[in-house]
């Protein structure tokens, strides 16, 4: 890490294990339009939700480190749900300058609007098993009751479906997974919102509201961590002063996905780095 002090022109580093963090920098584009972005998907090493927590830590220290070989960045935002429960802790100590976010289920706006409180959430075994996760419903003090499903493969699935379009696997165990977990409506018993742990699965929002019904709301993360990096970087008066916002796209393994991904979802076209 760069012993100077963060200056303001600097970019904002995102990353996650593939292009499932585009949500979240799609967000970040929207709220901070004139900011300029370091994106990195280490597809070499995805998906990270099933893998153990040293290994998720290591990759999250290994692309902060790739982030700042670019550029040094004045914040970090760990665009992926397994990263955030597995690593931010020790990031934040490793790096108590650098400003880093992270995401984490939105489960307690979920429950607040929930009418037949009852929640589901899906995520990845990594997330749904880690302390952070714990806390976090342990802390919504309500009694709506949250339902919980690991969703093994579907991160996988969304990656690939850049190379298969409409992959019929992410249909598939989008029926699997949410069949699991009771049923979906707006009745006494039923589930009546649907919290997406894992910033791949608002790239499978069709094939998910063909499973729970049109009126089932989905609950993303985007946006409210998009505002509270706008509020910190203000607050530390670190947002871009007077530049063009731009984005830089690496992968630390095979560029294709993230390239046409970011094609179909940022609305641009654009070269992906190979670091």
């Amino acid at each position: 890490m760069t012993a100077e002090p963060l200056s303001a022109n600097w970019p904002i580093g995102v990353f996650d294990s593939g292009v499932g963090g585009l949500s979240i920098l799609s967000a970040l584009q929207t709220q901070l339009p004139d900011e300029t972005f370091l994106y990195l998907a280490d597809s070499a090493f995805a998906p990270y939700g099933e893998r153990d927590e040293e290994f998720v830590l290591q990759r999250s220290l290994a692309a902060l480190h790739i982030l700042n070989e670019q550029h040094p960045i004045k914040a970090l935002v760990i665009a992926c749900n397994t990263a955030t429960a597995l690593a931010i802790h020790v990031l934040r100590q490793q790096h108590p300058d650098l400003p880093i976010f992270g995401v984490e289920p939105a489960v307690k706006p979920a429950a607040a609007q929930s009418r037949t409180q009852r929640v589901g959430v899906i995520a990845t075994a990594g997330t749904l098993g880690s302390q952070k996760f714990a806390d976090l419903l342990s802390g919504l003090g309500t009694d709506t009751k949250v339902i919980t499903q690991a969703c093994d493969g579907l991160a996988e699935a969304i990656e690939q479906q850049w190379q298969q379009p409409h992959n019929p696997a992410v249909r598939g165990l989008c029926e699997t997974y949410l069949g699991r977990m009771g049923r979906f409506g707006s009745g006494p018993g039923e589930l009546d919102t649907l919290v997406l742990g894992c910033t791949h699965y608002p790239f499978a929002k069709k094939e998910l509201l063909a499973v729970t019904g049109p009126h089932v709301q989905l609950f993303e993360t985007g946006a409210p961590v998009a505002r509270r990096v706008q509020q910190i970087l203000l607050e530390r008066q670190l947002l871009s002063q007077g530049t063009v916002g731009k984005l830089s796209l690496m992968a630390t393994g095979e560029t294709q996905n993230l390239q046409q991904a970011a094609k179909h979802w940022l609305s641009m076209q654009t070269q992906v780095l190979s670091v």
